[in-house]
Formats: C-alpha cells, structure tokens, sequence
C-alpha cells in the first residue's frame, strides 16, 4: 500500500454505463465507492485478467438494491496504467451480461490512448 493517493480517470464507456445503471439500481453510487476508497488508497482489488496484454483488473461490488450478494452484483474492470493512474473502463450487472470480451476491453482502452 503507499501513501499517496492515485488518480481515478472515469472513462465515458464506464460513465455512459453508471448513468444507465442509475435508473434501475439508485444505490449504485453508494456500492461503488468503497472499491473506489481502495484504489485511491493504492489497493488493486479484484482479479486480474489474463492474456490482455494490460494490467486489468475485475472486481466484484455487492448490488444493495438486490439481495444476491457479490455474485449478482456488478463488474467493475479497471486498467492499472500506472501505480499513480487508474481507468476505469467499464461497470455491468451480472444478471445483464456474463463476461466483456478481452477484445472490447483492449478497443476502450486504444481508444483512450488515441485521445
């Protein structure tokens, strides 16, 4: 853990996924936020995924507004850029979708660095 704190950068596919998340879940910002506390602190929950060629993390955040536990809860999948920078790519519900494939994840994040 280190002492500084890390910048959090929301990219719009995650942006774009909160705000539509928001209608149907209006605690989601309240669920969230602890996993964010940790980043910023320096922490790297979640697993990382493999064979992505990026340090890529995914983290299961409990959904209070459904009683299914972390399971059923969100996906948050983050990029590690550096040990001071974190993106935020993209949040989804388990009940929505199974998985992101690696292949989106990679376009989010080459489009980021184009910009």
């Amino acid at each position: 853990m280190s002492d500084s704190r890390v910048t959090i950068v929301a990219l719009p596919t995650f942006t774009r996924n909160i705000r539509t998340l928001k209608k149907k879940y209006r605690n989601i910002l309240e669920d969230l936020q602890p996993i964010l506390d940790r980043l910023e602190s320096g922490e790297t929950p979640g697993d990382r995924i493999p064979d992505l060629g990026y340090p890529v993390f995914k983290v299961r955040v409990r959904n209070t507004d459904i009683q299914k536990g972390k399971s059923g809860g969100y996906r948050l999948i983050y990029y590690l850029k550096t040990t001071t920078s974190i993106l935020l790519l993209t949040l989804y519900t388990k009940s929505d979708r199974d998985d992101v494939a690696a292949a989106d994840l990679q376009d989010i994040i080459e489009d980021y660095d184009r910009s």
